[in-house]
């Protein structure tokens, strides 16, 4: 039983880190593909503005109470004035 526990962990284990190779491999690239030209409209900017905010938004530093707001409120100003835009 222990051994099938232990190698269930490990089949596991190596589905996680395949899952986690293949994560970094689509947000490179992501970033590649958002940095690659400028950008064509204000919906553009406001695409790659929000990915750098949520990528900020799970460091350490964006934990605090007053940055988490910040974030959610410009994130919530994006859509209000993308809806402006259409």
């Amino acid at each position: 039983m222990a051994a099938q526990k232990a190698t269930e962990a490990r089949r596991l284990l190596a589905e996680v880190t395949e899952n986690e190779r293949q994560l970094r491999e689509r947000l490179d690239a992501l970033e590649k593909q958002l940095s690659a030209a400028p950008s064509a409209s204000w919906h553009d900017a406001a695409a790659k503005a929000t990915y750098l905010l949520e990528l900020f938004a799970t460091t350490p530093q964006a934990q605090d109470p007053r940055r988490r707001q910040l974030i959610e409120s410009v994130l919530t100003d994006f859509t209000r004035l993308a809806k402006s835009l259409d």
